[in-house]
């Protein structure tokens, strides 16, 4: 039932710096507005991440912002994100607008101020579109908005938020330290309009006793001029899609005989890592991130994830003798998965006559599988709906490069290879994985996880940030 037809002003989500918990706040508000019977939508004009989703279009956004329309309930589309930028191999970023590449640029090249009219325009139209079908939209800002250098060519931050006549909550991470530092300067260094903007801070990932603060928020109104609407603890029981591979080497869990274990290849540019979510939560596995060769070869199933340099990362698995360790655990009957850039891997050769990736030519593959890959300019970007072990799944494909074979999975042996994204969150395929491997316990579908903690994140939320006051200045 929808609480109020009034239109609410749009919010931006900015922050004292990256990963403060900027995406995880907006999607607990997404989540929120729509329980309290509003129509909201994500919006983040740039965003670089190599962890990417395909819209029902199949077109490409980054993950944060789907995860955001996911929480709100709706279907996410490029205007929630209309510049996704995707680092590469070499000093290079692939730049995607409105869900599709439009080349190659270094940094230099795209943040210089010519030519940079091109993208301001891309997003304000995108979210002008947004917005009439919408409301409100929670915007998100990118890094730190104290980045002054960078201000003629913004245009994610408080750029964006002028273009959308923006209230603006400045989010600062207290984890890290130097809270009051970050949180004044950051506002104290916008111009006076820009100033005027911000109506609210958040004080993110707190831990310890709350009460102990409530002194430091005193002060930091104080000095800040600016109310602090909620000081938010750091969760731990609260499981939300990331947007940065960040610690995943740290994702060891406790390791007992009775577990699957299940090693995840990590290399260095590795992509799409919420594929093995579903996984890592499977009360019979125990799922890491590794690229020791000992671990890899104890493993009871070997996954190579998806990479954003197919060619540099296998040369990578090659020199550090990973390469080698896979097909030792092979040949003793260890199961092994690739998916997307580690299924062309697993082929025989991946060739890039072209230097779509950068200077590496060709390689052998693995030679696991019956497959030869070709790098090409053209991107495949689609949802896709299959059939595993007589049931019908669900996934999507972002990749470069064309294999030479029609099938949407390949299996030789104890090998298993796809492109397809999101083929281990379909219960089928874990289940044939696991087979013979663990003792069955029944798991809730992806969907019914993903809802749980969403609402879970709201309540969260809810608890800690006065919403009241958030509606109050949103001008309910």
């Amino acid at each position: 039932m929808e609480r109020d037809s009034k239109q609410l002003h749009p919010i931006m989500l900015a922050g004292t710096g990256s990963d403060v918990g900027k995406s995880i706040i907006c999607t607990a508000l997404c989540r929120i507005l729509w329980q309290d019977g509003y129509h909201p939508a994500p919006f983040k004009a740039q965003n670089m991440a190599l962890n990417s989703y395909v819209t029902p279009e199949g077109l490409e956004i980054g993950r944060a912002q789907a995860v955001q329309a996911e929480a709100a309930c709706i279907p996410c589309h490029t205007d929630m994100n209309p510049i996704l930028l995707k680092p590469n191999s070499e000093h290079t970023t692939q730049v995607v607008m409105n869900g599709k590449p439009i080349g190659n640029r270094s940094a230099y090249e795209y943040f210089r101020k010519e030519g940079h009219e091109e993208l301001r325009n891309a997003v304000h139209e995108a979210y002008d579109r947004l917005s009439r079908q919408y409301n409100p939209i929670i915007m998100e800002g990118a890094g730190s908005i104290s980045e002054i250098n960078l201000r003629d060519t913004d245009i994610v931050n408080m750029s964006m938020a002028r273009h959308a006549n923006a209230d603006v909550i400045l989010v600062a991470d207290i984890d890290r330290g130097g809270v009051f530092a970050s949180t004044y300067g950051s506002i104290m260094l916008q111009t006076p309009e820009d100033r005027n903007r911000i109506r609210g801070i958040i004080v993110n990932k707190f831990q310890g006793d709350i009460r102990l603060f409530a002194e430091g928020r005193r002060m930091m109104e104080d000095i800040c001029g600016v109310p602090v609407l909620g000081v938010v603890p750091m969760f731990h029981d609260i499981y939300i899609d990331e947007e940065d591979s960040v610690e995943l080497s740290q994702k060891r869990h406790s390791s007992t005989e009775s577990k699957v274990q299940i090693a995840v290849v990590l290399m260095r540019h590795l992509s799409n890592f919420t594929d093995f979510d579903t996984l890592e939560r499977d009360k019979r596995v125990n799922l890491f991130y590794t690229n020791n060769t000992h671990d890899i070869e104890k493993a009871d199933i070997i996954i190579l994830p998806g990479t954003k340099a197919t060619l540099d990362d296998l040369l990578e698995l090659r020199r550090n003798g990973v390469a080698q360790a896979i097909l030792h655990a092979h040949h003793d009957g260890k199961t092994i998965v690739g998916i997307c850039g580690g299924y062309q891997m697993l082929g025989q050769t991946v060739s890039d006559p072209d230097g779509i990736e950068g200077s590496i030519s060709q390689l052998p593959g693995l030679g696991l599988l019956p497959i030869d890959t070709v790098m090409t300019a053209e991107k495949t970007t689609r949802r896709v709906e299959f059939e595993f072990e007589g049931e019908k799944c669900y996934g999507y494909e972002i990749h470069q490069g064309r294999s030479t074979t029609e099938k949407q999975i390949l299996q030789e042996s104890n090998c298993i290879g796809t492109y397809l994204h999101g083929f281990l969150d379909n219960a089928p395929v874990i289940n044939y994985l696991l087979k013979n491997k663990a003792t069955n316990t029944p798991q809730i579908s992806p969907e019914e996880f993903k809802n749980m903690q969403y609402d879970l994140l709201a309540d969260h939320v809810r608890k800690y940030v006065n919403i009241n006051e958030l509606y109050k200045i949103m001008g309910l």
